[in-house]
């Protein structure tokens, strides 16, 4: 069926939406921009996800490198601890063999008993010098691995970031092809719609997009939910224009429940 408007032309849109005049408009039309509407929002959603999922995998190209500069940070460190506990234990063993050469020219028994102490007490802490410069070393080779596996990791996030990168791109230049599309099935669309109630459409497609058309469902708005009368449901059968009385949504009947 055509689209006709029949207010008087000194009626606006707002006043006209709030009277009982009738608009004739096809449900098909209605059926035809929600379902236009929704696949632009749908393309818009997916064109969006794109920046979101290249920004998610930058965040774990950054978490692997920090994580990197952390474990070699941590490398270094332990490096230079066991570096300066060998040293510490090479002063303690060039004392221990001063120690020993006084020991063996000590000039009285309680000389010699005090040197013999001390080498034995620097002994004791040279042991206990021995088993932390293993640890530390230890630790040292665990680092170097995990150095190589950070790295690793590393380079694999940068990997799937490059591919993500380019995926998304070649799917984004896709699905704006395909935007552009549906938006000139829009404009085309939308020339036949009734010039009273351009105004108004356009206002509220602006403001919720695909949400300013619903079908019914159950006798009920789709988008609300609100329960609609009879006397509403039976001008919708005769095709005229009918907004939701709670939530203003322009209505429209499911294609199986067409008479």
């Amino acid at each position: 069926m055509s689209c006709r408007a029949f207010p008087s032309p000194s009626i606006t849109a707002s006043e006209y939406m709030s009277s009982d005049t009738k608009i004739e408009i096809s449900t098909g039309l209605l059926r035809k921009l929600h379902r236009i509407h929704r696949q632009r929002t749908d393309l818009n959603g997916q064109i969006g996800r794109g920046p979101r999922q290249i920004a998610a995998g930058e965040a774990l190209v950054a978490k692997a490198d920090s994580e990197l500069h952390r474990v070699k940070e941590l490398l270094i460190k332990s490096t230079m601890l066991s570096d300066e506990k060998q040293l510490q234990l090479k002063s303690r063993e060039a004392q221990i063999e001063q120690l020993q050469t006084k020991l063996n020219s000590a000039a009285s028994n309680r000389e010699f008993n005090l040197l013999k102490e001390q080498i034995a007490a620097d002994k004791q802490a040279n042991s206990v010098l021995s088993d932390e410069i293993l640890e530390a070393m230890d630790s040292i080779d665990r680092l170097e691995t995990q150095v190589q596996e950070v790295s690793t990791e590393l380079k694999k996030q940068k990997s799937d970031q490059q591919k993500r990168i380019s995926d998304v791109e070649t799917k984004t230049a896709e699905l704006e092809a395909e935007l552009e599309r549906v938006d000139a099935e829009l404009i085309e669309t939308e020339k036949v719609i009734p010039a009273a109630i351009m105004v108004e459409y356009r206002r509220v497609i602006k403001a919720r997009g695909e949400d300013a058309l619903a079908p019914v469902e159950d006798e009920s708005c789709g988008g609300c939910y609100q329960v609609l009368t009879t006397q509403y449901i039976d001008r919708l059968r005769m095709s005229m224009l009918i907004r939701c009385p709670n939530c203003h949504t322009f209505l429209y009947l499911p294609e199986q429940t067409q008479p």
